[in-house]
Protein backbone atom coordinates (compact mmCIF):
# COMPACT_ATOMS: atom_id res chain seq x y z
CA UNK A 1 0.00 0.00 0.00
CA UNK A 2 0.88 3.50 -0.57
CA UNK A 3 2.13 6.02 2.24
CA UNK A 4 0.26 7.94 4.12
CA UNK A 5 0.87 11.30 4.71
CA UNK A 6 -1.86 13.39 5.41
CA UNK A 7 -3.06 12.67 9.18
CA UNK A 8 -3.52 14.85 11.82
CA UNK A 9 -3.40 14.93 15.92
CA UNK A 10 -5.20 15.88 18.68
CA UNK A 11 -3.22 19.49 18.98
CA UNK A 12 -5.61 20.64 15.79
CA UNK A 13 -8.57 20.25 18.05
CA UNK A 14 -10.62 18.28 15.98
CA UNK A 15 -8.99 14.45 16.15
CA UNK A 16 -8.67 11.97 18.72
CA UNK A 17 -5.93 9.12 19.44
CA UNK A 18 -2.64 8.57 20.43
CA UNK A 19 0.37 8.40 18.17
CA UNK A 20 0.47 4.71 19.21
CA UNK A 21 -2.82 4.37 18.04
CA UNK A 22 -2.18 5.53 14.96
CA UNK A 23 1.33 3.60 14.39
CA UNK A 24 -0.69 0.57 15.38
CA UNK A 25 -4.04 1.40 13.07
CA UNK A 26 -1.15 1.71 9.84
CA UNK A 27 0.44 -1.45 10.82
CA UNK A 28 -3.23 -2.91 10.68
CA UNK A 29 -3.56 -1.48 7.25
CA UNK A 30 -0.26 -2.86 5.44
CA UNK A 31 1.36 1.19 5.25
CA UNK A 32 4.78 0.85 4.77
CA UNK A 33 5.39 4.42 6.10
CA UNK A 34 3.71 7.06 7.29
CA UNK A 35 3.55 11.07 8.17
CA UNK A 36 1.87 13.42 10.39
CA UNK A 37 0.80 17.04 8.72
CA UNK A 38 -1.14 18.53 11.58
CA UNK A 39 -2.83 21.79 10.58
CA UNK A 40 0.02 24.42 11.01
CA UNK A 41 0.33 27.40 13.32
CA UNK A 42 -0.65 31.18 12.57
CA UNK A 43 1.55 34.11 13.72
CA UNK A 44 -1.59 34.73 16.06
CA UNK A 45 -5.18 33.29 16.82
CA UNK A 46 -6.99 32.60 13.28
CA UNK A 47 -9.29 29.70 13.90
CA UNK A 48 -9.59 27.16 16.31
CA UNK A 49 -9.10 24.03 14.14
CA UNK A 50 -5.11 24.30 14.55
CA UNK A 51 -2.27 23.94 17.00
CA UNK A 52 -0.87 26.87 18.36
CA UNK A 53 2.55 28.30 17.67
CA UNK A 54 3.62 27.63 21.15
CA UNK A 55 2.24 24.00 20.45
CA UNK A 56 4.94 23.40 17.84
CA UNK A 57 7.37 21.46 20.66
CA UNK A 58 4.29 19.70 21.62
CA UNK A 59 3.85 18.43 17.67
CA UNK A 60 7.40 17.88 17.75
CA UNK A 61 7.03 15.05 21.04
CA UNK A 62 4.06 13.34 19.44
CA UNK A 63 6.44 12.75 16.45
CA UNK A 64 8.87 11.38 18.52
CA UNK A 65 5.97 9.24 20.24
CA UNK A 66 4.79 7.87 17.08
CA UNK A 67 8.19 7.31 15.93
CA UNK A 68 9.22 5.48 19.11
CA UNK A 69 5.84 3.65 18.60
CA UNK A 70 6.48 2.28 14.67
CA UNK A 71 10.03 0.81 14.90
CA UNK A 72 11.40 0.43 11.96
CA UNK A 73 8.27 1.84 9.88
CA UNK A 74 9.61 5.07 8.96
CA UNK A 75 7.00 8.22 10.54
CA UNK A 76 7.55 11.65 8.51
CA UNK A 77 7.04 15.00 10.09
CA UNK A 78 5.30 17.72 8.13
CA UNK A 79 2.66 20.29 8.42
CA UNK A 80 -0.61 21.45 6.24
CA UNK A 81 -0.52 24.71 5.74
CA UNK A 82 -3.24 26.91 4.73
CA UNK A 83 -2.93 29.59 1.94
CA UNK A 84 -3.44 32.48 2.59
CA UNK A 85 -3.20 35.52 0.51
CA UNK A 86 -0.42 37.84 1.73
CA UNK A 87 1.01 34.91 4.36
CA UNK A 88 3.99 33.62 2.68
CA UNK A 89 6.63 35.16 4.65
CA UNK A 90 4.60 33.19 7.71
CA UNK A 91 5.02 30.29 5.27
CA UNK A 92 8.74 30.19 4.92
CA UNK A 93 9.12 30.94 8.67
CA UNK A 94 7.34 27.55 9.10
CA UNK A 95 9.69 25.79 6.79
CA UNK A 96 12.37 26.90 8.83
CA UNK A 97 11.57 25.47 11.95
CA UNK A 98 12.18 21.94 11.71
CA UNK A 99 13.51 19.47 9.71
CA UNK A 100 9.89 18.39 7.70
CA UNK A 101 9.95 16.14 5.11
CA UNK A 102 7.40 18.01 3.15
CA UNK A 103 4.96 20.25 3.25
CA UNK A 104 0.93 20.11 2.55
CA UNK A 105 -0.23 23.31 0.71
CA UNK A 106 -4.04 23.37 1.29
CA UNK A 107 -7.07 25.87 0.55
CA UNK A 108 -9.75 26.30 3.58
CA UNK A 109 -10.56 29.81 2.88
CA UNK A 110 -11.92 32.23 0.33
CA UNK A 111 -11.25 35.46 2.33
CA UNK A 112 -12.70 34.78 5.91
CA UNK A 113 -14.90 32.38 4.66
CA UNK A 114 -14.12 29.05 5.52
CA UNK A 115 -15.96 27.10 3.37
CA UNK A 116 -15.12 23.80 4.82
CA UNK A 117 -16.98 24.31 7.82
CA UNK A 118 -20.30 22.68 7.60
CA UNK A 119 -21.46 25.85 10.07
CA UNK A 120 -20.80 28.14 7.31
CA UNK A 121 -21.99 25.94 4.27
CA UNK A 122 -24.78 28.45 3.93
CA UNK A 123 -22.52 31.28 2.19
CA UNK A 124 -22.51 28.95 -0.86
CA UNK A 125 -25.63 30.68 -1.83
CA UNK A 126 -24.65 34.27 -0.47
CA UNK A 127 -21.78 33.98 -3.04
CA UNK A 128 -23.41 31.59 -6.08
CA UNK A 129 -21.52 28.43 -6.76
CA UNK A 130 -19.88 29.46 -9.87
CA UNK A 131 -18.08 32.86 -7.98
CA UNK A 132 -17.07 30.43 -5.07
CA UNK A 133 -16.00 28.15 -7.52
CA UNK A 134 -13.70 30.73 -9.54
CA UNK A 135 -12.07 32.03 -6.05
CA UNK A 136 -11.36 28.79 -4.82
CA UNK A 137 -9.27 27.34 -7.77
CA UNK A 138 -7.68 30.91 -8.10
CA UNK A 139 -6.28 30.66 -4.88
CA UNK A 140 -5.34 26.84 -5.62
CA UNK A 141 -3.63 28.49 -8.12
CA UNK A 142 -1.70 30.69 -6.65
CA UNK A 143 -0.75 28.15 -3.92
CA UNK A 144 0.77 26.10 -6.26
CA UNK A 145 2.83 28.50 -8.09
CA UNK A 146 4.48 29.73 -4.61
CA UNK A 147 6.63 26.54 -5.03
CA UNK A 148 6.51 26.43 -1.22
CA UNK A 149 4.59 23.17 -1.43
CA UNK A 150 5.12 19.51 -2.04
CA UNK A 151 1.92 18.04 -2.51
CA UNK A 152 -1.47 20.09 -2.90
CA UNK A 153 -3.99 18.79 -0.58
CA UNK A 154 -7.31 17.52 -1.86
CA UNK A 155 -7.54 19.73 -4.85
CA UNK A 156 -11.66 20.26 -5.48
CA UNK A 157 -12.36 20.45 -1.44
CA UNK A 158 -14.66 22.97 -3.20
CA UNK A 159 -17.30 20.16 -4.17
CA UNK A 160 -17.00 18.39 -0.26
CA UNK A 161 -20.88 19.90 0.34
CA UNK A 162 -21.87 18.34 -3.70
CA UNK A 163 -21.74 22.60 -4.55
CA UNK A 164 -20.70 22.18 -8.45
CA UNK A 165 -21.54 24.32 -11.34
CA UNK A 166 -23.38 22.82 -14.44
CA UNK A 167 -21.44 21.90 -17.02
CA UNK A 168 -17.72 21.05 -18.21
CA UNK A 169 -16.07 21.42 -15.21
CA UNK A 170 -12.45 21.44 -17.01
CA UNK A 171 -12.54 25.06 -17.46
CA UNK A 172 -11.46 25.22 -13.93
CA UNK A 173 -9.21 22.27 -13.60
CA UNK A 174 -6.95 22.92 -16.98
CA UNK A 175 -5.89 26.44 -15.16
CA UNK A 176 -5.25 24.36 -11.94
CA UNK A 177 -3.51 21.49 -13.11
CA UNK A 178 -1.33 23.92 -15.28
CA UNK A 179 0.01 25.48 -12.21
CA UNK A 180 0.23 22.68 -10.19
CA UNK A 181 2.30 21.04 -13.03
CA UNK A 182 4.43 24.77 -13.73
CA UNK A 183 5.25 24.01 -9.80
CA UNK A 184 6.76 20.95 -9.39
CA UNK A 185 4.37 19.63 -6.77
CA UNK A 186 2.44 16.73 -6.26
CA UNK A 187 -1.55 16.19 -5.71
CA UNK A 188 -3.02 13.71 -3.50
CA UNK A 189 -6.00 11.43 -3.99
CA UNK A 190 -7.78 12.52 -0.29
CA UNK A 191 -10.31 9.81 0.13
CA UNK A 192 -11.85 11.68 3.04
CA UNK A 193 -14.18 13.19 0.36
CA UNK A 194 -16.09 9.74 0.30
CA UNK A 195 -17.28 9.99 3.95
CA UNK A 196 -18.48 14.05 3.63
CA UNK A 197 -21.80 15.23 1.41
CA UNK A 198 -20.07 15.20 -1.89
CA UNK A 199 -19.19 10.80 -1.38
CA UNK A 200 -16.65 11.28 -4.04
CA UNK A 201 -12.99 11.17 -3.24
CA UNK A 202 -10.65 14.27 -4.40
CA UNK A 203 -10.03 14.80 -6.81
CA UNK A 204 -12.37 13.85 -9.08
CA UNK A 205 -11.44 11.14 -11.90
CA UNK A 206 -11.76 14.17 -14.99
CA UNK A 207 -9.21 16.46 -12.78
CA UNK A 208 -6.94 13.08 -11.92
CA UNK A 209 -6.53 12.53 -15.89
CA UNK A 210 -5.56 15.97 -16.60
CA UNK A 211 -3.20 15.56 -14.20
CA UNK A 212 -1.84 12.43 -14.98
CA UNK A 213 -1.61 14.07 -18.81
CA UNK A 214 0.52 16.68 -17.08
CA UNK A 215 2.94 14.40 -15.72
CA UNK A 216 2.03 15.46 -12.23
CA UNK A 217 3.24 12.93 -9.33
CA UNK A 218 0.92 11.44 -6.95
CA UNK A 219 0.02 10.71 -3.40
CA UNK A 220 -2.69 8.52 -1.59
CA UNK A 221 -3.82 10.01 1.69
CA UNK A 222 -6.65 9.50 3.79
CA UNK A 223 -6.92 12.75 6.04
CA UNK A 224 -7.27 10.75 9.59
CA UNK A 225 -8.39 12.62 12.34
CA UNK A 226 -8.89 9.10 14.18
CA UNK A 227 -6.63 6.02 14.42
CA UNK A 228 -9.50 4.37 12.78
CA UNK A 229 -9.49 6.62 9.32
CA UNK A 230 -5.93 5.30 8.61
CA UNK A 231 -5.29 4.27 5.17
CA UNK A 232 -9.03 4.34 4.76
CA UNK A 233 -10.45 2.95 1.31
CA UNK A 234 -7.08 3.08 0.18
CA UNK A 235 -7.75 0.12 -1.95
CA UNK A 236 -9.93 1.75 -3.97
CA UNK A 237 -7.89 4.78 -4.22
CA UNK A 238 -5.30 2.67 -5.72
CA UNK A 239 -8.04 0.99 -8.52
CA UNK A 240 -8.95 5.33 -8.87
CA UNK A 241 -5.19 5.86 -9.59
CA UNK A 242 -4.56 3.22 -12.09
CA UNK A 243 -7.72 4.09 -13.94
CA UNK A 244 -6.61 7.65 -14.48
CA UNK A 245 -3.20 6.18 -15.87
CA UNK A 246 -0.63 6.18 -13.03
CA UNK A 247 1.59 3.63 -11.91
CA UNK A 248 3.57 4.90 -9.28
CA UNK A 249 3.03 7.50 -6.17
CA UNK A 250 6.25 9.28 -4.49
CA UNK A 251 7.70 9.45 -0.53
CA UNK A 252 9.30 11.74 0.94
CA UNK A 253 12.14 12.45 3.36
CA UNK A 254 13.84 15.78 4.02
CA UNK A 255 11.93 17.31 1.55
CA UNK A 256 13.21 15.03 -1.17
CA UNK A 257 11.12 13.00 -3.50
CA UNK A 258 11.65 9.33 -4.53
CA UNK A 259 8.89 7.17 -7.15
CA UNK A 260 7.82 3.84 -6.07
CA UNK A 261 5.42 2.00 -7.91
CA UNK A 262 2.24 1.80 -7.56
CA UNK A 263 1.04 -2.00 -6.23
Amino acid sequence: MPADYHMHTPLCRHASGTAAEYVAAARVAGLAEIGFSDHSPMPSYYDDWRMLAEELPLYFDWIAEARAAAGDMPVRMALEVDWLEGGEAWTEELAGRASWDYLIGSVHYIGAWNFDNPADKQKFSDFGTEEAWDRYWALFAQAARSRMFDIMAHPDLIKKFGHRPAGDLRRWYEPAVAAVAESGAAIEINTAGLFKDVAEMYPAMPFLQLAREAGVPLTINSDAHAPAEVGRSFTAAVELAKAAGYDSVLRFAGRQRTVVPLS
